[in-house]
């Protein structure tokens, strides 16, 4: 099947934001591992690259079906997704994601990507309501006829509410459930190990780490990879029903539209999954040394507990279907392992300035996201 230009190039451009997330994240899979010279930085993220791409067979085969790229499609209400809004989402997102990565701060990748789909389509309605009240009252002012349009919009139902709001609500929840564990397993361990040799215990850590580090990349390659296939879906999905006007896809009611997509477009998670592992194997060296040395010094106890902590935290987002920041997660984790020595051991200047660029992520990137749509559909 040959497709649009615009389609490919936003297949293209969301397994690009795939990678630009793997190496941007790297530092959410390998920063315990590699502070605590389990491994080396270049052994760390081909043990994370491995484990990334492994949560493709587990949802694949085991889970059955890719419940966090379902939310992400669904996100914004249909009747307002077109490829322009999800090519403008995508290029807001890519920009924001560089940016974050160049200075070094761990901002939400995920959280970029939902905030570029939501702002898009946001502008796409608006520019509709726009037209249409220009078009009913050719005589009214600028200011007046934004007025009315944008009154309008707020009457529209161009977010779904119901999969938007547990995504905010986790961007706070995620880290606190991942610290409120961390804190439990760190405990429940140094109680457990009291009387033993140290460099035993030590040693015995550093190679539960290596397991540990692979159920929190397992985690993070389930949650991130499905995001850009919910974006992809989203956008073969608008072209069977709208463009090809597909009997098959018109005939399955929207809610199970999805799920058939995952099935007849099985190349589509594989390659997510793909393209993720590869862009943590490229690293992420700066995001690193902040999430594994500038929040709080981390042991290799500490270390088991912060990724257990994460893993646990990242299985149960993806049953209740919520996307959720692996970047959130794990920071919060390692929040919690510095809590149990003492509340000074974590360097809240640090976390202030993380806290700022995780709440600040999603209005941005809507915000760049709505110019780049206002750019595309005037240059076209």
């Amino acid at each position: 099947m040959e497709f649009p230009i615009l389609l490919t190039v936003i297949i293209a451009l969301a397994l690009i934001f795939d990678y630009i997330n793997g190496f941007h994240d790297a530092a959410n899979s390998i920063a315990t591992i590699v502070s605590t010279k389990v491994l080396t930085p270049f052994q760390a993220v081909l043990w994370a690259a491995l484990w990334n791409f492994a949560a493709f067979f587990l949802a694949a085969y085991v889970i059955g079906e890719f419940r966090i790229g379902n939310t992400i499609a669904k996100t914004v209400n249909e009747n307002f997704i077109t490829l322009e809004v999800i090519f403008s989402g995508l290029m807001a997102a890519i920009a924001w994601n560089l940016l974050t990565w160049w200075f070094g701060i761990p901002s939400s990748s995920s959280h970029t990507l939902i905030g570029g789909f939501l702002g898009a389509a946001l502008m796409h309605a608006f520019m509709m309501d726009y037209n249409d009240v220009v078009s009913a009252h050719p005589d009214l002012g600028i200011f007046e006829t934004l007025k009315q349009a944008f009154h309008q919009l707020t009457t529209q139902n161009v977010v779904k509410f119901d999969k938007v709001i547990p995504i905010f609500l986790f961007i706070f929840m995620a880290p606190i459930i991942g610290m409120v564990i961390s804190i439990i397993i760190t405990l429940i361990i140094v109680h457990i190990y009291k009387r033993s040799n140290p460099y035993k215990a030590d040693k015995s850590f550093k190679r539960l780490q290596l397991v540990s580090s692979a159920l929190f990349s397992v985690g993070h390659g389930l949650n991130d990879a499905q995001k850009v296939m919910g974006i992809i879906g989203a956008a073969l999905i608008y072209y069977h029903v709208e463009m090809l006007h597909d009997p098959v896809y018109l005939n399955i009611p929207s809610a199970g539209r999805f799920d058939y997509f995952a099935q007849h477009y099985l190349w589509v998670p594989l390659v997510s999954f793909l393209a993720i592992g590869l862009g943590t194997m490229s690293g992420g060296w700066k995001i690193i040394k902040t999430m594994g040395t500038k929040i709080t010094k981390v042991t290799p106890l500490e270390g088991v507990s912060a990724e257990t902590a994460g893993a646990i935290t990242l299985f149960i987002t993806d049953q209740l279907s919520i996307p959720v920041s692996t970047t959130h997660t794990i920071t919060g984790s390692i929040i919690g392992v510095g809590l149990t020595k003492r509340v000074s051991a974590v360097r809240w200047g640090i976390t202030v300035s993380l806290l700022w660029a995780w709440v600040l992520t999603i209005p941005i990137s809507a915000i760049v996201a709505g110019v780049t749509y206002l750019l595309v559909t005037f240059l076209s």
